[in-house]
């Protein structure tokens, strides 16, 4: 069989224009594992978004906008390009949503004669509506295009050594300056969905300490993953303790999120003297709309509204040489024929 490799992150209108963001935000929110309700209701909450968000998306999207195009495809492109020297098998890179898309990065690696398929979601932490959606509509697209076609997926590697090594490597400077603070930005999620992966049905949520307490349900829980993460992260570079915290950012809706929120702690830090603030978001391995504007602008704006002196951005992984020979590890592991296995949840 001939091997390939897929790597899949979220997704990005194909322009800042309101209607490509409508578009990208329709397809996006009326994915069930996004908005996990009902498709009646769900049709009916998504069309109450479209009314006003696409326009005010649009302008967010305007300030992060390169003229090579949307941040995170650019630079997922680039990484693909840099991996692909390193591998001697074909790599393409897709989107979960829009372009380029899951189907066509299939067709172009089946032409190419690829057979045997490796998916790298390019999400360190398990949750339903980015590595689950990710793997599920990647496994219909290889279904439908060849029933025959093998597909092995890279599991969660929000505490592997490699993507821990890297993220630190990508740290490191700005460790290296006076700071404060150092706050762990991870994207939010509803309540109910981090309840939803509970494959216990008992554990998630139920004690303010559930994430501490070992439990079968961690292997599917983004809360647990993320606050390993931040440890293992801290340990790694030396962070003292009581000079860091983690936070959620990027709520939609009135329901109940992952807290503490992010833009709520930036305020609230500032306020107790936390005047010299880092932020890093390493949920996401490449800079787009949410790091960029929701934490690099808009966070900085409401830090320093609150009396805060110095705010900075840690900037993703992006290109970092670690984080692409992190990738080629797992390459080469998957070459070399190891067993890889993951859980892909509600199927």
């Amino acid at each position: 069989m001939s091997k390939g490799v897929l790597l899949v992150n979220l997704g990005s209108p194909d322009s800042p224009s309101v209607s490509d963001v409508r578009r990208y935000l329709n397809e996006f929110l009326m994915d069930g594992r996004v908005i996990d309700v009902a498709w009646p209701l769900r049709r009916f909450i998504v069309g109450i978004i479209l009314i006003n968000r696409p326009k005010a998306s649009t302008h967010a999207y305007k300030k992060i906008w390169t003229k090579d195009g949307s941040p995170l495809v650019v630079t997922g492109k680039r990484v693909q390009v840099e991996l692909q020297k390193r591998v001697g098998v074909p790599v393409e890179l897709a989107m979960r949503y829009q372009n380029p898309s899951i189907d066509s990065a299939v067709q172009k690696l089946a032409r190419k004669g690829v057979t045997d398929l490796l998916l790298i979601p390019l999400f360190p932490h398990y949750a339903m509506s980015s590595f689950e959606t990710a793997v599920v509509r990647v496994k219909e697209m290889v279904s439908k295009f060849d029933p025959q076609f093998s597909l092995t997926v890279e599991p969660p590697y929000y505490d592997q050594p490699d993507y821990l090594t890297a993220l630190v490597a990508s740290a490191a400077d700005y460790l290296n300056q006076d700071y404060d603070h150092l706050l762990f930005s991870f994207h939010g999620l509803p309540e109910r969905q981090i309840k939803k992966s509970d494959p216990t049905g008992r554990h998630c949520l139920t004690v303010p300490n559930c994430c501490e307490v070992a439990s079968p349900a961690h292997a599917t829980c983004y809360r647990a993953q993320c606050f390993k993460t931040a440890a293992a992260f801290v340990a790694k570079a030396g962070v003292p303790a009581g000079k860091w915290s983690v936070s959620f950012q990027s709520r939609l809706g009135k329901d109940p999120w992952l807290k503490p929120y992010t833009d709520y702690e930036l305020p609230r830090l500032a306020q107790e003297g936390k005047k010299k603030m880092l932020v890093i978001c390493p949920a996401f391995v490449s800079d787009c709309l949410e790091t960029i504007e929701e934490i690099g602008m808009r966070g900085c704006e409401q830090f320093m509204a609150a009396s805060g002196k110095e705010f900075t951005r840690i900037p993703c992984m992006n290109e970092h040489p670690l984080w692409i020979e992190a990738l080629e590890k797992m390459v080469d592991r998957f070459l070399a024929g190891q067993p890889i296995a993951t859980h892909v949840g509600h199927g």
